[in-house]
């Protein structure tokens, strides 16, 4: 009953998010659909347990699910093809009405200042091992292009959190790892805007969305690998796949040094940022805030 009840909430939110998006009042560019497509219909991918992480700017409300509007209804009514998410308990779980809507809907409550180690993410590396799709949003919060931090006027995302580096290295099979660009989606919710207006999307907004070519794992493991980073150990005490393939033979049941932890998520969530970063540079130019003209 339970996986009945979840089904049918991502499939009324996904047919409602895809009746919007095709009704005329917004228009919609999607952008090499078939990465991810490709990646959720792999049933080879699931029989070896690799999971699918999607991560993407994050600038409005509607981001999750609107974004998902764009996906063939049929992956709606399989959970091997609907996304798992985490979202803020401060705003998505402030009532048991929301709370139950939200769960049903695979998002996972996290608790913002209590950091990476808490339910939500270890349930995120759990889905993955199973061979399921996580979606993240690296900035942990909507943060619109006017508000980017810049440099020499070049514009860059705020920093990814380490959670993002967590969920990929303890992971048994590394993840197929897909950036993702949004845009048109801070217009469509502006930020700053009074009620009752903040509520209510804007009309004949465009928007898009585009998914860049997976991650190759080679990038992950050389960053690690270059800094001669102990075995990464799992919450169990045992090494994870893509710590025995970065230190072949060594100590299991070893604590990691805090340090090194601390440090590998970190490089390891950098190369994640970069590689949403420069897709987004491909998409909006220097200032990331639209469509290039």
């Amino acid at each position: 009953m339970a996986e009945l009840l979840s089904t049918a909430t991502i499939t009324a939110t996904g047919l409602l998010c895809k009746a919007f998006l095709n009704s005329g009042l917004c228009s919609i560019t999607v952008s090499n659909l078939h990465i991810l497509l490709d990646a959720l219909r792999n049933d080879e991918r699931r029989r070896h347990g690799q999971g699918v992480v999607t991560v993407a700017n994050h600038i409005s409300t509607l981001d999750d699910p609107l974004a998902w509007g764009t996906l063939p209804i049929e992956l709606y009514l399989n959970s091997n093809t609907t996304r798992w998410s985490l979202g803020a308990s401060e705003i998505m779980f402030t009532n048991p009405l929301f709370s139950a809507f939200f769960r049903k809907g695979q998002v996972l409550e996290t608790f913002r200042g209590k950091g990476i180690f808490q339910p939500s993410v270890d349930i995120a590396i759990k889905r993955l091992n199973e061979g399921h799709w996580v979606h993240l949003f690296g900035e942990g919060k909507i943060n619109q292009p006017p508000d980017y931090p810049r440099t020499n006027g070049v514009a860059r995302l705020p920093r990814f959190k380490w959670g993002v580096g967590r969920i990929l290295m303890e992971t048994a099979v590394p993840p197929l790892i897909i950036p993702m660009w949004l845009t048109g989606f801070d217009k469509l919710m502006p930020g700053h805007r009074s009620f009752p207006c903040k509520y209510f999307p804007r009309l004949g907004v465009r928007l898009g969305v585009v998914f860049g070519d997976p991650i190759p794992v080679e990038e992950i493991t050389a960053a690690l690998s270059a800094r001669s980073y102990v075995p990464l150990i799992g919450e169990d005490g045992t090494n994870s796949k893509l710590s025995n393939e970065l230190y072949p033979g060594g100590c299991v049941g070893r604590t990691p040094h805090k340090r090194h932890m601390d440090v590998a998520r970190s490089d390891v969530t950098a190369i994640i940022q970069r590689a949403v970063e420069a897709l987004g540079r491909r998409v909006s130019g220097d200032l990331l805030n639209d469509f290039r003209s």
